[in-house]
């Protein structure tokens, strides 16, 4: 098949990930660990056949290492976000001369609405959008106006519980979806196949598809076998200290 993909954009962790947003109660990350295991994530999407561009760290910007809630990256425009959080919201500066090197076309949300990409999932040109504490209904609009303009749909999705809506829910493609929590039988839903993540593993909803490769948690190997039971190649990938500051797989890169 064809690569959907071919480049990423992550941002390597500072040393002020400590600092960083989280709900966990899994303990302070180990620095020297995290750079190893962002290290293995960025060789993992060169081995899918990504080119992979690492942006340097900012000490400002303790999450700026979940480089995926600042854009959106679609085939036909790219698109800043409004994030949530204030600590992160001037993190988006930061990203448009990079997007510029890639497209001609970009997009930005803007107040009052707020957006943070981890609420999007994208399924060909249809868009799920989690409204969640990140993501509300005006930035969510403002994003569907934008899809609407290139073609592309947008979904709202309100979330019960999950900090964002790729937190509990991915689509690796061929109309496989993994579902966990508060997604489980969802009616809106039912077109797709559901792989349903175990409550004890539920860190592993969030693995990410990248050209019929999925990267899942190293820490979630039931995960694992039903995904590679469907046929694909799967990767394990330990992203523990990053888990620690509520990010996952997906929250690593821009991929496009």
């Amino acid at each position: 098949m064809t690569p959907r993909f071919q480049y990423a954009i992550l941002r390597r962790p500072s040393e002020n990930l400590i600092y960083g947003i989280t709900t966990s109660k899994l303990g302070l990350p180990d620095y020297d660990t995290a750079l190893r295991q962002h290290a293995g994530y960025a060789d993992a999407l060169r081995d899918c056949g990504l080119k992979v561009e690492v942006l340097p760290e900012h000490d400002a910007f303790p999450d700026s290492v979940f480089i995926e809630d600042v854009a959106l990256c679609t085939p036909s425009c790219a698109i800043l976000t409004n994030p949530g959080a204030p600590s992160r919201n001037l993190e988006r500066e930061l990203m448009l001369p990079v997007l510029e090197k890639y497209y001609d076309a970009i997009a930005e949300i803007h107040f009052p609405g707020t957006l943070d990409a981890g609420d999007v999932m994208m399924v060909g040109d249809t868009y799920y959008i989690g409204i969640s504490e990140r993501t509300d209904k005006e930035g969510a609009a403002q994003l569907i106006a934008i899809l609407e303009q290139h073609n592309m749909v947008g979904h709202m999705v309100p979330l019960k519980t999950v900090l964002h809506l790729k937190t509990g829910i991915s689509y690796i493609e061929h109309n496989n979806l993994l579902v966990s929590g508060e997604f489980v039988g969802a009616e809106m839903l039912k077109d797709y196949n559901q792989i349903v993540v175990d409550p004890d593993e539920a860190y592993a909803a969030n693995s990410l598809w990248v050209n019929d490769r999925v990267l899942v948690p190293g820490s979630c190997p039931k995960t694992q076998a039903k995904i590679a039971a469907l046929g694909y190649e799967v990767i394990s990938l330990d992203v523990t200290e990053f888990e620690k500051v509520d990010g996952g797989l997906s929250c690593l890169s821009l991929r496009f």
